[in-house]
């Protein structure tokens, strides 16, 4: 694997501790899905089955296919106001494009699925 510059380093570092944002915007999401709870729940149950699927594919040794499925996951967390995985995706998909090793984008990237999983499951017991 190649090595990862300082400056990528700093873009794949990972999230604080204490996230100064929710793991999701729930404001975001309300105005996404017109403020309907079941659809709601329905996005959320989806991106949640995406982002397991996906974070396989950018495990992957290839960066091309870490590339894509980073791609694919930032817009999916885009539509529920996941910023943290947001940024995180778009640290992976810079550093895959530049062949960099992925392996402290992939650890930044989990963190931030953590927290948003998280969310989702507390929402989906509040719901």
């Amino acid at each position: 694997m190649i090595d990862l510059s300082p400056d990528l380093l700093d873009q794949v570092a990972s999230p604080p501790l204490s996230p100064s944002e929710p793991a999701i915007d729930r404001d975001h999401l309300y105005r996404m899905t017109l403020g309907e709870r079941r659809l709601e729940c329905e996005v959320l149950t989806l991106f949640d089955r995406q982002a397991d699927l996906l974070i396989g594919r950018i495990r992957s040794d290839d960066p091309d296919v870490a590339a894509a499925a980073a791609h694919t996951l930032k817009g999916s967390a885009q539509s529920i106001g996941a910023w943290q995985v947001v940024r995180a995706a778009e640290a992976i998909e810079t550093a895959a494009a530049e062949e960099a090793c992925l392996r402290d984008g992939v650890a930044a990237l989990e963190a931030a699925l953590r927290d948003v999983r998280a969310a989702i499951a507390a929402f989906m017991r509040a719901h």
